[in-house]
């Protein structure tokens, strides 16, 4: 872990569960970590104050938004000159059954997109430029099992996720080899999602 020390790294959705575990453990290792989430700063800088190290930087920025995320890479090309890894993490979904066609209505479903993958692909097209510099930089996107399972919280969640799955494989081969892009695809983890659900 000796080779993360005093790298930059950006987590999106850092005020989440899964997010703040990430940001925690790349603290861990030496990194400088940029904290992104939709909600407001004050937050956020409550999981920004229990990192370990210095150096770090909380910064409110929807993935939706592309506005946020020029501002977001000029805040980040200001301060550090560079991004080292971007973590792919800021997600939205809502429990629909999956035969309840009727229930999954189109806002719920471009929501979905719109967060889930086209934030994930805003991301990287912002933070571009910076994950270039130096020897180059990496992508992880948190994907999700149920992009291969089809098992989840509704289906355009699991199809969100398998959208991020393409558009890994495809940015990987576009962007190489300067920015090396993988998806990390979990099952359940006990964070603020799972805790909402019924323990059955």
């Amino acid at each position: 872990m000796a080779a993360l020390d005093g790298k930059v790294a950006v987590v999106t959705g850092a005020n989440g569960g899964i997010g703040s575990a990430i940001c925690r453990r790349l603290a861990q290792a030496g990194m400088h970590v940029v904290l992104t989430d939709l909600k407001p700063v004050e937050e956020t800088q409550h999981v920004a104050d229990t990192l370990a190290g210095n150096g770090h930087m909380v910064v409110q920025a929807a993935v939706d938004n592309s506005a946020d995320q020029a501002r977001l890479a000029q805040l980040i090309a200001e301060r550090y000159g560079t991004v080292d890894l971007l973590v792919n993490n800021a997600g939205v979904t809502r429990p629909v059954p999956h035969n309840d066609l009727d229930a999954l209505d189109d806002e719920l479903i471009d929501l979905i997109f719109r967060v889930n993958f086209r934030g994930a692909f805003s991301s990287i097209r912002a933070l571009k430029e910076l994950l270039m510099s130096g020897d180059g930089g990496l992508v992880v996107n948190i994907s999700s099992i149920a992009a291969r399972t089809a098992v989840g919280s509704n289906v355009a969640y699991c199809a969100s996720k398998a959208a991020i799955d393409n558009m890994t494989m495809s940015l990987a081969r576009a962007l190489a080899p300067k920015i090396r892009i993988v998806s990390v695809a979990p099952g359940w983890v006990d964070g603020e999602y799972a805790r909402r659900m019924p323990p059955e």
